[in-house]
């Protein structure tokens, strides 16, 4: 009921459209497309269209994080389900600012790398 709402505010999108949607995918689909911002995969729903899709992507990128439901809560805090993203929230968490955090799990991360893996190696380079 509350994807159906939020996809609503966007311009141009009623209640048609937004029914559509959520038949079309399930809510952490589509809040894992908003939040990758996954044009294509948003107009394979019936419906979207190119710029609709990109559009959903800017409004309601920051209300997406709250529909997610793929990742388990720690702490109050939702935890993605790519290795990338919970090393970048677990960075954080340990008192990181966000673009810190972010720029010292990409340094760290390789491909295929458990999120374990990639916390370690950026907080082995910090202590250099």
């Amino acid at each position: 009921r509350r994807l159906f709402r939020d996809v609503q505010k966007v311009t141009g999108i009623g209640a048609k459209i937004a029914l559509a949607m959520l038949s079309g995918v399930s809510v952490d689909t589509f809040a894992r497309l908003v939040q990758t911002g996954d044009v294509a995969a948003l107009t394979k729903i019936p419906g979207i269209g190119k710029k609709t899709a990109e559009r959903m992507v800017v409004e309601l990128r920051d209300r997406a994080a709250d529909l997610a439901g793929a990742g388990g809560a720690i702490g109050g805090v939702q935890v993605p389900a790519d290795p990338m993203s919970e090393a970048v929230v677990a960075l954080q968490q340990l008192g990181y600012k966000p673009a810190d955090a972010v720029r010292m799990a990409k340094a760290a991360a390789s491909e295929g790398d458990p999120p374990e893996t990639i916390i370690r190696k950026a907080l082995q380079s910090a202590l250099r």
